[in-house]
């Protein structure tokens, strides 16, 4: 049987592991997976000629950029949605497009910053207010994006896709200058345009 000075011991390595753990994880960077095919060739890519399983892809989400709200347009960031719980039947159906499960984090790149206009064949030219930025999926047809729910508060961003890692194959940084959706025309304002 185990000593209880043994098990004392034990107990606060393993506390002290999971706090070191979790400021880390909060702080400074973390992983996650991303399920769906909203950001694919960049994430999650699929193969319609492949009969193989398909993994989802883990990334490394940076969380420095969050000090100083340092994002760019091309940025593939992760944030959450913005509303409480608490939506009536009708609003649930909406909770499945729209930034409104605030517990669901969501992955994008970002399209627009704040001062900036877009202009979508389907909507009016939309100036993005300060604070907030507009994000896109890589895969317009198969993403509910900035197109459908309008610009988020830079405020729920709670970090930057850096890197996927896993699966083995895919492992590698992720490419912010990729070009935007043709769909989606960004006037740049000119106090953001560094």
């Amino acid at each position: 049987m185990a000593t209880p000075n043994f098990l004392w011991s034990l107990a606060k390595k393993y506390f002290t592991a999971g706090l070191i753990g979790l400021t880390i994880s909060d702080r400074y960077a973390s992983f996650m997976a991303v399920r769906g095919s909203s950001m694919s060739p960049t994430l999650n890519p699929y193969n319609e000629n492949s009969t193989a399983f398909v993994l989802d892809d883990y990334v490394l989400v940076e969380k420095l950029c969050l000090q100083r709200y340092k994002f760019s347009r091309g940025d593939v960031v992760v944030f959450r949605s913005s509303s409480p719980p608490g939506l009536d039947v009708a609003s649930l159906l909406k909770e499945l497009s729209s930034p409104s499960n605030y517990k669901e984090k969501n992955v994008k790149r970002i399209a627009a910053m704040p001062g900036d206009w877009i202009h979508l064949p389907s909507l009016d030219t939309v100036r993005v207010p300060e604070g907030h930025c507009w994000v896109v999926g890589d895969n317009a047809a198969c993403s509910m994006d900035s197109r459908s729910f309008g610009p988020i508060p830079l405020g729920l961003i709670c970090g930057r896709v850096t890197h996927v890692v896993w699966p083995p194959q895919r492992i590698g940084g992720v490419n912010s200058k990729i070009s935007m959706l043709p769909e989606v025309q960004v006037l740049v304002s000119e106090e953001h345009s560094h």
